[in-house]
């Protein structure tokens, strides 16, 4: 337990992933062999049932603290996190153990099976024998909630920095099914539990925005262009009689679109795919908030393969035949995936993603500006040339994306942050007039400045009107302009609408709260793009 809460305190320390990495790599080198399967489970989002109801440690943490209800809340809404709160206000322990972590994870999970009488005393004795960091890393295990920046990929990029197996193969391995206490740490990493060599998918090649002229590129004849799709990235292997389905986030979402699993018959062996996961109905691209009706669901019912039906619209083949061809040119690659798509009997479930036709600079800036209409994001440019590179090369692929949507709205609540943001008011809420009211829109933290937010800070405390909890409603006076992407009809939404991608594009210190926009505004924009296209 000590070890690993030494992780978790050097995970929180820094905001630079390959300390991260290294940190992790470190702790998988050092932590007991029995200890690494279960961090690995917690990480992954493979947690045990809660044991203990949060309420009821609540209660038992006021009661030996001996302080009122009240002060513990109001340190709650200062601290902003239950586990570390009760960590801290709990008295100084009668005697400190190091048990090794999956004996305390163990014992949590066997709880599940006693009375409270018998969970309270068990809580109050670990309680009594762990300090006060060790604690707060207790109470995330009861409780489960371990948010603290590592994603899947960092976590697999450090457990083969350590152990020195490909990345792939590892991340494969990690999304199988398999239980911590079943599994040990060695056969956990070489994937003795799956077949990860069918499974391997390639690094993305990714693009860089384009922020110049399209013509400084040079002759358009060296270039390909593509609409840019607004779905998720993925990649369809097919080897050895086994179809997988990746994420770019480089998670396996085989059983997520069972409209796809056709390939599992129609592709060749030793066939991989580059391409976006679409909603597509009648030929034609829905918007991504249709699409969202989709993702990370376990069970898909018949009402939603039939509203948000699954596509595969094909840019890339990365492998052919069993065959690497990421060093051949986009030219040659295309000219094979023309003919490789052309030979499935199922047709329009998969398609090619359209080259755009275009003989120069203008004509193709005037066909962006249609990329609306049919659920783009804008275009896509590569270079004819250009190999399947891992990740980004400036200068070969370039997304030219069409400008975003903006509406002026006013700050109504603020939140302090987490982590090195903890100390200030950084996550916002805004809003329009709906008549002589203000409904909230949008909920964003990105945009401003180190020094921006230091104001805005100043602002939140000296003009809070009301406390809920961590969060503070505050005078409706400072108007940002927000940026998104769409606007789509949603009913977990009081303004009945929910924006796409909000983000701060700027604080707007010339407008003041009466000149924000209008809901009207935004259904008017609403109604526009469901009669000529969704953004």
């Amino acid at each position: 337990m000590r070890r690993f809460t030494e992780l978790i305190q050097q995970l929180e320390m820094s905001n630079k992933t390959n300390d991260k990495i290294a940190a992790l790599a470190e702790y998988f080198t050092e932590a007991d062999d029995l200890d690494k399967p279960y961090v690995i489970a917690m990480f992954t989002g493979k947690r045990p049932k809660r044991p203990v109801n949060t309420a009821l440690v609540k209660q038992w943490a006021i009661e030996l603290s001996g302080i009122p209800e009240w002060l513990f809340a109001e340190s709650y809404h200062n601290v902003g996190d239950l586990s570390e709160t009760i960590a801290l206000v709990l008295p100084p322990p009668a005697h400190v153990t190091n048990r090794k972590l999956h004996e305390w994870i163990n014992d949590l999970v066997s709880l599940n099976s006693n009375d409270e009488a018998y969970k309270k005393a068990f809580i109050l004795d670990a309680w009594d024998s762990l300090n006060t960091q060790e604690r707060f890393i207790f109470n995330k295990l009861i409780s489960g909630n371990f948010r603290i920046g590592v994603s899947n990929k960092m976590l697999v990029n450090a457990l083969a920095k350590q152990s020195g197996t490909e990345s792939n193969k590892i991340m494969h391995s990690i999304m199988g099914k398999w239980q911590p206490s079943e599994i040990s740490y060695i056969d956990l990493i070489a994937g003795a539990h799956v077949n990860t060599d069918n499974s391997w998918p390639y690094p993305f090649c990714l693009a860089y925005a384009l922020e110049a002229e399209p013509s400084s590129l040079g002759a358009v004849s060296d270039w390909q262009a593509e609409w840019k799709w607004d779905g998720i990235r993925g990649q369809i292997v097919k080897r050895n009689g086994e179809l997988f389905i990746w994420s770019r986030g480089e998670e396996l979402v085989t059983e997520q679109f069972p409209e796809l699993h056709f390939l599992l018959d129609e592709l060749e062996d030793g066939t991989v795919l580059d391409g976006e996961i679409l909603s597509v109905k009648d030929g034609n691209v829905q918007a991504f908030s249709i699409l969202q009706q989709r993702l990370n669901r376990k069970t898909i019912n018949k009402s939603q393969l039939n509203d948000a039906p699954i596509g595969f619209y094909t840019y890339d083949l990365l492998e052919h035949q069993g065959h690497d061809l990421r060093e051949d040119t986009l030219a040659v690659r295309r000219e094979l995936l023309e003919k490789v798509i052309a030979a499935l009997a199922t047709k329009n479930v998969v398609a090619l993603s359209p080259v755009v036709d275009f003989k120069n600079w203008d004509q193709l800036a005037e066909i962006r500006q249609d990329a609306r209409n049919i659920n783009s994001e804008g275009i896509m440019l590569k270079k004819l040339d250009s190999l399947y590179h891992s990740g980004r090369k400036r200068g070969d692929w370039w997304k030219w994306k069409i400008n975003p949507y903006t509406v002026d709205t006013v700050m109504i609540y603020a939140q302090k942050g987490s982590g090195r943001r903890a100390s200030f008011f950084t996550d916002y809420t805004f809003a329009v007039r709906d008549g002589d009211k203000l409904i909230t829109v949008a909920k964003a933290y990105s945009g401003l400045t180190d020094k921006e937010i230091k104001e805005v800070n100043s602002f939140v405390v000296k003009n809070a009107v009301e406390k809920f909890g961590p969060v503070r409603t505050v005078k409706p006076e400072l108007v940002f302009e927000i940026a998104f992407e769409g606007i789509a009809e949603s009913k977990r939404h009081k303004a009945g609408l929910a924006l796409r991608f909000p983000r701060i594009a700027r604080w707007r210190k010339d407008k003041k709260a009466d000149e924000i926009n209008t809901l009207d505004d935004l259904r008017q924009l609403l109604n526009t793009t469901l009669l000529y296209g969704q953004p």
